[in-house]
């Protein structure tokens, strides 16, 4: 490449729409608020590198993309370094999540309590879509919105400066599958461009094929590709759904092959010849073969009617009845006769159905390129996103040293910026060590879990909170929180090192180094069955278990094992040294006595007996719900 080459200044605007049938490159500069088209490149994929709008060959799309990049420089006389791409929407996954909180105390409501209220729940709606696909797999935040809160169980539309002590948040996040954006990036690194910005494909095409101020009417794009139809809905000034046909160009493609035997690039050039009194090809055979422009109209009829067909259900399922005018966008939306049928199937005005590129003067211009063109949509929406500010990162914002993977519109806080890139609420605030709580001789012993290391966050060199906005050039550095480690204890932590004797978890023998979890029941006792002992005589004095003197058991309160339901127990000295009776195992049953609607079953060795009852070791007790 000539050295005299300059290189891509910050002005200079790079967009790539990376298609299932194509590559198109767009570079424009901003002028007067509307973005100048300088050059524009177009490159089919040599062989279906492409499904769907998913990268399939890594290493393919690359290649084209190198060339398409390539003979931009050529008309540019500059070298490119950094683009604006879009992620495809087919894999789109929407979620609700809830999360609550509660304050120690009654406080007034900072934007820094709201934006952990908000992760958390957006970290919920990420965890239930983890629990429906591989754990292995990662989804970015494309974006949420809040869809109420609750302050001390009141609803609030916002939770600023209020006062309150509970709070709760639901949101409807939007993810994508990390394997859509990772092999987006790979493959413009394998091209040797530095993403600069990223936005979505319905979002970049609706940006230039119905612009802002037009959205208070409610409006329809269908940008129709090879692989999917995507589907985007406006109104009363907002972009208010998004769906997906799986019907598209390609299926109008493939009748083609099927009816003529013709390979997939004839059958493609044949499409667009619909008008044409007769048209010539070779089949597969090698066969020279021509057929009349109308009889390929006819072939075409059914797979015309059946895209429409699912495009107008995909528009009245998400808008609930046809909209008040609708835009036709991408290069399926080209074929002859489609706009009418689509106007057909929604039962609207044919004038109301229209091709896009009308609008695209008024946020874009060229003195070179006709830009009105339907398939124009896609990438001169991207670089109109990244030129004119419509997307938060117009060009980038570093995290850690690295671009950061970007989609939300507008504002953009820090909060979100690490959302986006796998970040949650965990790392963000950290996780106390889980808590230990076991019973050691009847006495009930919590320990805590250590505290978290908190996280460190700076933007541009200086420390920040989370919802402080992000700007583009922004440089964020982020160190996670680590969580505490959790409490761990073994009989020997809890009982003392020159402990020797024995010792019974939940009833069963075990070692004095067996790690305790919360829950546990540890009885020290050299045996897990004690032999009954005899009633002493009336006469004779309590047993006391708490003698002056000092021996190797005297700190040590008679246990009592016995089987209840069943299960083996063993219950630890009672203080006194009293007694057990029926009546102190109730709350051991696992019956919830608040919703007991039929008498109790009290029997202790097969025999019937009242709630005082006394308990002898060995006694197998039963304690059940009656018929």
């Amino acid at each position: 490449m000539p050295q005299e080459w300059k290189k891509q200044d910050h002005s200079l605007i790079y967009a790539m729409d990376i298609g299932t049938r194509s590559i198109i490159g767009v570079a424009g500069r901003v002028a007067d608020e509307r973005l100048e088209v300088l050059a524009i490149e177009k490159e089919e994929h040599g062989r279906r590198a492409m499904l769907d709008g998913q990268i399939e060959d890594i290493d393919q799309v690359a290649k084209v993309a190198r060339r398409v990049t390539e003979r931009m420089e050529a008309k540019l006389g500059c070298r490119l370094s950094r683009v604006c791409v879009a992620a495809a929407g087919r894999a789109l996954r929407t979620e609700k999540g809830h999360y609550a909180m509660e304050l120690p105390q009654v406080t007034r409501i900072t934007s820094d309590i709201i934006s952990n209220l908000e992760s958390g729940a957006v970290a919920d709606a990420e965890r239930q879509i983890g629990e429906e696909q591989d754990s292995q797999r990662r989804s970015y935040l494309v974006g949420y919105t809040v869809s109420g809160y609750l302050l001390d169980r009141y609803p609030l539309t916002t939770l600023k400066d209020h006062n309150g002590q509970q709070l709760e948040a639901e949101v409807v996040a939007t993810f994508l599958p990390s394997e859509v954006v990772e092999s987006l990036y790979t493959v413009m690194e394998t091209a040797g461009l530095e993403v600069a910005s990223l936005t979505l494909e319905p979002i970049a095409a609706l940006n230039a094929v119905i612009p802002a101020d037009l959205r208070l009417l409610n409006l329809v794009l269908a940008d129709i590709g090879a692989g999917t139809t995507d589907i985007a809905i406006c109104r009363d000034g907002a972009v208010v759904g998004y769906t997906m046909a799986t019907t598209a160009g390609d299926e109008i493609t493939e009748t083609l092959m099927r009816r003529f035997l013709i390979d997939f690039a004839t059958a493609e050039r044949m499409k667009m010849q619909l008008n044409e009194a007769s048209v010539s090809y070779r089949d597969i055979l090698g066969l020279e073969q021509s057929v009349a422009g109308s009889e390929i109209q006819e072939t075409l009829k059914s797979a015309a009617k059946a895209l429409a067909q699912e495009i107008a259900q995909r528009v009245t399922g998400i808008n609930g009845a046809p909209p008040s005018a609708m835009f036709l966008a991408g290069g399926g939306s080209k074929l002859l006769g489609l706009r009418e049928l689509v106007a057909q199937e929604l039962g609207m005005d044919e004038r109301r159905v229209a091709l896009a590129g009308n609008n695209y003067d008024i946020s874009a211009f060229s003195r070179e390129y006709e830009l009105n063109d339907p398939e124009f949509a896609t990438p001169l929406g991207i670089a109109v996103s990244a030129g004119l500010g419509l997307i938060s990162d117009s060009y980038r914002i570093m995290l850690n040293g690295k671009p950061a993977k970007l989609f939300r519109s507008g504002t953009l806080t820090v909060l979100d910026l690490l959302m986006m890139n796998g970040y949650t609420s965990a790392d963000l605030v950290g996780r106390t060590g889980r808590t230990l709580s076991v019973t050691v001789d009847g006495q009930r012993l919590t320990f805590r879990g250590e505290s978290a290391m908190p996280c460190t966050l700076r933007r541009n060199g200086e420390d920040t909170k989370p919802s402080a906005l992000v700007y583009a050039g922004d440089s964020i550095e982020f160190t996670p929180a680590v969580p505490g480690a959790s409490a761990e204890r073994t009989p020997a932590d809890l009982l003392g090192v020159d402990y020797a004797g024995g010792v019974l978890v939940n009833g069963r023998p075990a070692a004095l180094d067996t790690p305790l979890r919360s829950g546990d029941q540890v009885i020290s006792t050299v045996a897990a069955v004690l032999p009954e002992e005899p009633e002493p005589e009336p006469e004779e004095a309590p047993i006391s278990w708490q003698s002056e003197e000092k021996t190797e058991t005297s700190a040590i309160r008679k246990p009592l094992f016995l089987y209840l339901n069943g299960e083996p127990l063993v219950l630890p000295g009672k203080q006194d040294g009293g007694a057990y009776f029926l009546m102190d195992l109730l709350d051991r049953s696992g019956i919830d006595f608040e919703t007991l609607d039929v008498p109790l079953v009290l029997q202790v060795n097969g025999a019937d007996c009242p709630f005082t009852q006394e308990l002898r070791h060995n006694d197998q007790v039963v304690i059940r719900r009656g018929q």
